[in-house]
């Protein structure tokens, strides 16, 4: 149970740093949703970027590092603004 409390607090480190990198705005919820996506994001990030790092230069045995882990995150969330735009605009 803890180690899922630090995963997820890991995560949502990455994931601020991803989104403070790149600028602009998601299509995430406000409040604590759109806190756990981030951090969710952060944590996929890290096994996206484990996943180039493997395949490109490291062995099997390899963890993601900080830099791997937020450049993983910064290419999730560039998918994540293609699949669902950008947020900030409303339709009434």
């Amino acid at each position: 149970m803890l180690g899922i409390i630090w995963q997820l607090i890991v995560g949502l480190i990455v994931g601020v740093l991803a989104r403070l990198l790149l600028p602009g705005r998601e299509a995430f919820p406000a409040g604590a949703l759109g806190w756990l996506l981030t951090a969710l994001l952060g944590v996929a990030g890290a096994f996206i970027g484990s996943v180039i790092a493997r395949s490109l230069w490291a062995g099997e045995n390899y963890a993601a590092g900080w830099i791997m882990s937020i450049l993983g995150a910064i290419i999730l969330l560039l998918i994540v603004r293609m699949i669902f735009g950008r947020g900030g605009t409303t339709v009434v």
